[in-house]
């Protein structure tokens, strides 16, 4: 198993993976290697952030993200925070400036931020002193998506080189597809995203150095990792699809299409799945799905996240 590394992490927040390097990211999959081992413990804490405050603050619903990143906090032994946005003065029409300016005062080590404006937590890093990670905003960036990702892919394929990987769906309004492109690029891989035209953005290709295609075949044919993304029916405020049976019949992932990619190729889905649109339950939950993996390899992922912008103690045990 991976050592985690002794270097001192070299950001001081998590917002995007821009200006991160292949080292920062091994970094953060290594240590996460080592609390993958601490989530199957039968006591799975470790006393690492005693006495440090997490604070997370969600302004859009989640529940994968959410409770990942508070288990993360718990298992690292931090206090943590919950602010619920719903019954906080936000519903009063507090600014996001004033939210910042208040819960600095109580001094948090750390804020989780997710927000629907795409650089708000760009803007709660300059008001805050706290460090900051991002776990998702609007339709910019979600980072730690992106590195559990990495990680399960790293744990299926043994390296994240030279792969061929082909993310399907919604890319115009994916922060996932964003972050996901950015980092499997950093290890050479070859990313192709596809979906209808209407879904991707004219330069995306350009702007990520992926290729887009507007046809599942070649985006498939020969890919050693498929990851299907949700039709993200809450943003669509223009008639971008005729219907969603159409879109499933037209880029849906069934075995069937399935068989264009390598034999051991494995799929994977962000959540939550509309299950009969952009893939078919058969995949889902078939022999080749690492979707629960994903899940569970997310609170190991946002603990070596924590870890590395605020560790300080005992590093797990490798």
């Amino acid at each position: 198993m991976s050592q985690t590394p002794d270097r001192p992490f070299p950001h001081r927040h998590l917002l995007s993976l821009e200006g991160y390097s292949t080292d920062d990211v091994t970094q953060i999959l290594d240590t996460a290697e080592a609390f993958f081992e601490v989530s199957r413990r039968a006591v799975r804490k470790v006393p690492t952030l005693r006495g440090k405050t997490v604070l997370h603050l969600f302004y859009e619903d989640s529940t994968r993200t959410r409770t990942s990143f508070e288990l993360a906090a718990k298992r690292l032994s931090a206090d943590t925070l919950n602010l619920s946005v719903k019954t906080s003065s936000v519903k009063k029409g507090e600014s996001l400036n004033d939210t910042c300016r208040t819960l600095g005062a109580m001094h948090p080590d750390i804020v989780v931020i997710r927000h629907n404006a795409s650089g708000a937590p760009h803007y709660v890093a300059q008001k805050m002193d706290a460090r900051v990670v991002n776990a998702g905003d609007g339709m910019h960036a979600h980072p730690t998506q992106a590195l559990l990702d990495a990680f399960t892919i790293r744990r299926n394929k043994g390296t994240l080189e030279g792969l061929k990987v082909a993310i399907l769906g919604d890319i115009a309004h994916s922060r996932v597809a964003r972050s996901n492109c950015r980092l499997l690029r950093l290890f050479g891989c070859d990313v192709n995203v596809v979906g209808p035209r209407t879904l991707v953005p004219r330069h995306f290709g350009e702007a990520f150095d992926v290729t887009v295609h507007d046809r599942l075949e070649p985006a498939l044919e020969g890919a050693d990792v498929v990851m299907a993304l949700r039709i993200q029916q809450e943003r669509l405020a223009e008639a971008l699809l005729p219907s969603l049976r159409e879109y499933n019949r037209v880029f849906g992932l069934s075995a069937e299409r399935m068989k264009l990619a390598k034999d051991d190729a494995i799929v994977m889905h962000p959540g939550p799945m509309n299950r009969g649109v952009e893939i078919e339950p058969e995949v889902a939950d078939g022999p080749q799905s690492v979707i629960l993996d994903q899940v569970e390899a997310g609170v190991a992922t946002r603990m070596a996240v924590l870890y590395v912008l605020l560790g300080q103690g005992e590093a797990p045990a490798a």
